[in-house]
């Protein structure tokens, strides 16, 4: 069934007719079903480590709007917990994690083949959803990239700047490099399981990588990726992985030779024709709606939505938003962006 899957077809380089589509953070709190489901596991933590429920909120997407991927329920800071760092969230505030700033600290996180105590459940839920997606529904795996996990672990929280992970950097470059050593090489054994377990290709998110700049992209975005997308590649021959260091503007150039990934996504900074020109080129490319089409919807999102397609219709692409939707948004919009990509 694998060849037939579109999201792969478009990852191995096929340009098709109509774009395979799925949704950053589809399986979310703009859902009614989602809500329900949540509060039925108690907290969000809960649900992450539940394979039963967040299995079922991963499905709930593809249920209802017929998405040809389903990306795991997950969050990128289960790895930071994994090798010992405390995490909670705060309501209305986002995740809160215990800080690694100093040596002795770094010298404190677990091994790496210690993290699968904590992940075991993660796997569980791609091994329930390896068996329950419909045949033609592609199953992603994910994680945070290293950079992006980095900065949280250092600061705390998010941050708007990074700023504390850049104060770390060039501080004490080697506590820094350290802890960019120990994530990089934690993902590489998460994704490697999350792979084994039944996830069809995986994503690197790099959410926060837009506040890097030249040597420091290169080295704290770029070649991170690069060394986990060559160890799974390695391990696992064949496996699709999608890059994705948001915010990198004219950095995209060139991403897919850089880190050896087969689709680079991108956000809704750059244009899609600029895309075309620069960056699908080289191979697949994903995105790039504004996630706001999502809340306001009528003749803007079917528009832009038109727009981008036709921009990139030239290569593979696969459809999908610049950033993740938004707990605002409406169902109905996501239904019309869908009908739109495939012209119903």
């Amino acid at each position: 069934m694998a060849q037939q899957k579109t999201i792969l077809q478009a990852l191995a380089g096929e340009t098709l007719p109509t774009p395979p589509i799925w949704m950053m953070r589809q399986a979310g709190r703009y859902l009614p079903e989602y809500k329900a489901t949540r509060a039925q596991a108690g907290d969000f933590l809960s649900l992450c480590y539940n394979p039963e429920l967040a299995a079922e909120v991963t499905l709930q997407p593809i249920r209802r709007y017929g998405f040809d991927a389903a990306i795991l329920f997950a969050d990128i800071l289960l790895l930071p917990q994994a090798l010992g760092a405390d995490l909670w969230f705060v309501t209305g505030e986002g995740p809160r994690l215990s800080t690694i700033t100093s040596a002795d600290e770094l010298a404190k996180l677990k091994p790496t083949e210690a993290i699968h105590d904590t992940l075991n459940p993660v796997y569980e839920t791609v091994k329930i959803l390896s068996r329950e997606l419909p045949d033609e529904t592609t199953l992603i795996g994910f994680a945070g990239a290293p950079w992006t996990v980095a900065t949280y672990m250092i600061a705390g929280q998010g941050t708007p700047d990074q700023g504390p992970a850049h104060a770390l950097k060039a501080e004490n470059r080697e506590v820094f490099d350290g802890i960019m050593n120990r994530l990089t090489e934690g993902t590489i054994a998460y994704l490697s399981k999350q792979i084994e377990a039944g996830a069809e290709c995986v994503k690197l998110f790099d959410s926060w990588a837009g506040s890097l700049q030249e040597d420091d992209f290169l080295n704290y975005s770029i070649k991170p990726m690069q060394r986990i997308t060559s160890a799974l590649k390695e391990k696992h021959p064949g496996i699709p992985v999608i890059a994705f260091p948001r915010g990198a503007g004219t950095q995209y150039a060139g991403v897919h030779g850089a880190t050896g990934a087969d689709c680079v996504a991108v956000d809704d900074g750059v244009d899609a024709a600029w895309v075309a020109d620069n960056v699908q080129k080289d191979g697949c490319v994903q995105g790039n709606l504004k996630s706001s089409h999502m809340v306001t919807g009528g003749d803007a999102l079917v528009s832009e939505t038109r727009r981008i397609c036709d921009a990139l219709s030239g290569g593979p692409h696969i459809f999908n938003l610049g950033h993740g939707i938004t707990p605002d948004a409406d169902p109905e919009n996501v239904q019309l962006m869908i009908d739109t990509v495939r012209g119903s």
